[in-house]
């Protein structure tokens, strides 16, 4: 499985700069089940900035319109959790490996 956390952002400290941490609560979340095939992810929230991926088993991720996850692709190992800057709108596909 691999969960995936949306953001709209980092937090923002009491002057006004940003810390090096996601603002909670997330915006929204979601979780595919892992195959040997690619699959899409809904489409990231309108709010969404930042996603937290956290792979329960290896695999590997692309992002964009719509895009197609193969073994080539960015790999997570097991238990690894990752955060990336994404668009409003698109989608992460991944692919079990």
């Amino acid at each position: 499985m691999l969960r995936i956390t949306e953001f709209a952002g980092q937090y923002e400290n009491s002057r006004g700069g940003l810390s090096p941490m996601v603002a909670v609560p997330g915006v929204a979340e979601q979780a595919l089940t892992l195959t040997g095939s690619t699959q899409q992810s809904a489409a990231f929230n309108v709010a969404t900035r930042l996603v937290r991926l956290h792979a329960q088993v290896a695999c590997h991720v692309a992002f964009g319109d719509n895009p197609t996850a193969t073994t080539s692709s960015m790999r997570l190992a097991e238990g690894q959790t990752e955060y990336f800057g994404v668009a409003p709108g698109h989608k992460l596909a991944v692919i079990q490996g």
